[in-house]
């Protein structure tokens, strides 16, 4: 088995650049991270760094090493995590998936509210939106987006939550800054910023949006994520389509109009575990999250 120290010693090496970088980041000597690397090539039996001046760069090996590595060295920590709650004595555990907007939205006040009241429990909370992740098993609770022709996992039970409209973002100068409300077809000769990967649940549904308008946007910038999008739309730099719980802590210069002629929307639901559906902390969870959006 490799050794994990020496696992993260390296990722550390390959994320700074350097033997002295990672030396200063891990707050150890540089002679140690050099030691760590060289173990863990012998561990190996790969060539994992290469010379470079006077700095190394990870070889391709090296490289896959440090990516692929990095699932495990987060299992690894989830279960130091769970053995320390077991020593404390929180024999209890919810794993709670989530999309980013609803993460930010709810998860705070959610979490908070369950520490208070289950103490014993450990909650965990794990990120559903990401492009090639996974997590190990399925979350007991997941706050999901709709997609067209998906199934519910055995043993799963899908509840409605909330329907979470599109709005149109635009700098607060736009020619449409101070309308209320805006038919898409408006929006066809603007320039566009991508604010999800391609092929996301709200990525699709933006996309079934045009083509019932009528156009196809034309996209200048493609930002991962809706608070770079919102940055952008804030510097001038386009407009972006984004669901109104993505638009809940706002940049100054940008204003928010309602959408019709279609009024694309995207359907939340949960996914609750049968196995733990009639426990207290489930049952609390999902009675927080219709709270939230009610």
């Amino acid at each position: 088995m490799l050794d994990p120290q020496r696992l993260r010693t390296f990722r550390s090496v390959v994320a700074t650049g350097s033997i002295q970088a990672a030396a200063d980041q891990l707050r150890v000597t540089p002679s140690a991270v050099s030691q760590q690397v060289s173990r863990l090539q012998r561990e190996t039996g790969l060539t994992l760094v290469e010379k470079v001046g006077r700095g190394i760069r990870p070889t391709p090996a090296g490289m896959r090493l440090a990516i692929a590595s990095g699932e495990a060295l987060r299992s690894l920590t989830r279960l130091s995590a769970l053995v320390r709650d077991l020593r404390e004595g929180k024999t209890g555990h919810l794993t709670i998936g989530h999309f980013a907007s609803a993460g930010l939205a709810w998860m705070p006040t959610i979490v908070a509210s369950l520490r208070q009241e289950f103490p014993d429990v450990m909650v965990e909370l794990v990120l559903n939106d990401v492009p090639g992740g996974s997590t190990l098993s399925q979350p007991d609770i997941d706050v999901r987006i709709a997609v067209q022709g998906e199934t519910v996992p055995s043993g799963f039970t899908r509840l409605p939550l909330v329907d979470d409209p599109f709005v149109m973002v635009v700098h607060r100068k736009h020619r449409l800054a101070e309308a209320s409300a805006v038919a898409l077809a408006e929006f066809r000769d603007e320039e566009f910023v991508a604010n999800d990967f391609a092929d996301s649940a709200v990525e699709v549904i933006q996309s079934y949006a045009y083509a019932a308008a009528g156009f196809s946007p034309r996209y200048i910038v493609q930002a991962a994520d809706h608070h770079t999008a919102l940055a952008f739309v804030a510097g001038g730099i386009g407009v972006t389509m984004l669901p109104v719980l993505a638009t809940t802590d706002l940049p100054d210069d940008v204003r928010v109009v309602a959408l019709t002629e279609p009024v694309p929307v995207r359907h939340i639901y949960l996914l609750v575990r049968d196995a733990i559906a009639a426990s207290p902390v489930a049952r609390r969870v999902v009675t927080l999250l219709h709270e939230s959006t009610s």
